[in-house]
């Protein structure tokens, strides 16, 4: 099953460049990196990315993760995945750019 992780264009960047990340300040912040499923990544980003342009989806399959991720229940009663330990680039199935369109973020086809 893939799950999907909306980075800003720095932090990427520094994915790229350091091979691994603790996430974004939120992550850093709540000690664990959040994710997204295919249900629930287009709410993500109205919520937490409204209006962010230069954004990328990054798309890891989650059972590559092992045991360091676990899946927890959030906003609404939903369960959302969340990784204890960095994020490397060796777990990064495929990555794509998340650009404004006129209502939002358009998400690629393959995202359901």
């Amino acid at each position: 099953m893939l799950i999907y992780k909306i980075f800003r264009a720095e932090e990427w960047e520094q994915l790229v460049a350091e091979g691994q990340t603790l996430g974004a300040p939120i992550d850093l912040t709540d000690g664990y990196i959040h994710f997204s499923t295919a249900e629930t990544v287009r709410e993500t980003a109205s919520k937490y990315f409204a209006g962010i342009d230069g954004l990328v989806l990054v798309l890891v399959e989650a059972d590559g993760l092992g045991q360091d991720l676990r899946w927890e229940v959030s906003r609404g009663g939903v369960e959302f995945p969340h990784l204890y330990r960095a994020l490397r680039m060796s777990d990064v199935a495929d990555h794509m750019p998340l650009p404004l369109d006129g209502e939002g973020h358009s998400f690629p086809e393959e995202v359901a």
